[in-house]
């Protein structure tokens, strides 16, 4: 990457920390980096690739911290771990990510350590692309509703918020309520949803071929 691109993109992703990714336009980066809004284009294309380019740096800065980590349950346990770091520093980016593929060759470089990940797992590889899109949904989703506030309380509690219909309409919540009303750790949930997530590739793998025991394949290189 050009130490201009480079450059363009930091100014683009600290105008979207500050002001919301409506905030980013041509005209705000430019004004950011000191130039005129023409000298983006050579760089950047135009404010979708633009788009796209902040997608592949904020995915590309996941790789290295994935790639250290060696065989595939740490690699993907980095990658999640990483991502809701990410997603807690800058909440605007998941809407971005869900609206665009991954294109550029930071982004690309991202998803095939996903690939590697559940190729060394022993997933067969006509369910790779597949496995893939889940975990990256699954990950960026938990880090996107907790930073959201959608695991939030609310202005109810668990409880105000069932007293609002009438008694009896609700049994799967009333069965629940003991657990439904006690606080919850999401730093706990996250390490068991993240640890059924690694169990249930184990499962696909091992029901793929049943040749080797899941687990046992090293990341090649």
């Amino acid at each position: 990457m050009s130490g201009r691109r480079q450059e363009i993109l930091d100014a683009a992703l600290l105008i979207a920390d500050e002001r919301g990714l409506a905030g980013v336009s041509m005209r705000a980066v430019a004004e950011r980096v000191g130039v005129t809004p023409m000298a983006l284009y050579p760089h950047v294309g135009s404010k979708a690739a633009l788009l796209d380019g902040m997608v592949g740096r904020l995915l590309g800065d996941l790789v290295p911290a994935m790639e250290a980590e060696g065989e595939w349950p740490a690699l993907l346990a980095a990658y999640a771990r990483q991502a809701r770091v990410m997603v807690a520093r800058h909440p605007w980016a998941v809407n971005l990510m869900f609206g665009r593929p991954a294109v550029t060759p930071e982004a690309v470089r991202f998803v095939d350590a996903i690939y590697t990940a559940l190729l060394a797992a022993g997933v067969p590889p006509a369910q790779v692309p597949r496995i893939e899109r889940l975990v990256s949904t699954f990950m960026l989703g938990f880090a996107a509703s907790e930073a959201g506030g959608r695991f939030g309380p609310g202005t109810l509690d668990p409880r105000g918020r069932r007293g609002q219909l009438p008694e009896g309409v609700l049994p799967g919540h009333a069965a629940l309520a003991p657990w439904l009303d006690r606080p919850v750790d999401w730093s706990a949930e996250f390490e068991a949803d993240l640890a059924d997530l690694q169990r249930m590739i184990a499962a696909i793998a091992g029901a793929g071929d049943g040749t080797e025991p899941s687990g046992s394949r090293t990341l090649p290189g």
